[in-house]
């Protein structure tokens, strides 16, 4: 497994130079956030999308 330092190098890289700040930020929160819900899905499984469409039909009947 990749160090977080790494992960952030590898991102800075793939910016181009002229980026923003913004950029700079932005790309490294959303690496943590997609992280954290594949940890998640892997430690709690997930839905089949015959699951979600049963769960949402109550929702969705008219």
């Amino acid at each position: 497994m990749r160090t977080a330092k790494a992960e952030v190098e590898s991102l800075l890289k793939a910016l181009p130079e002229d980026c923003s700040l913004e950029d700079v930020q932005y790309h490294p929160y959303i690496l943590e956030k997609v992280t954290a819900v594949q940890d998640r899905a892997d430690a709690e499984g997930t839905l089949t999308h015959e699951d979600v469409t049963a769960r949402m039909s109550k929702w969705l009947a008219e």
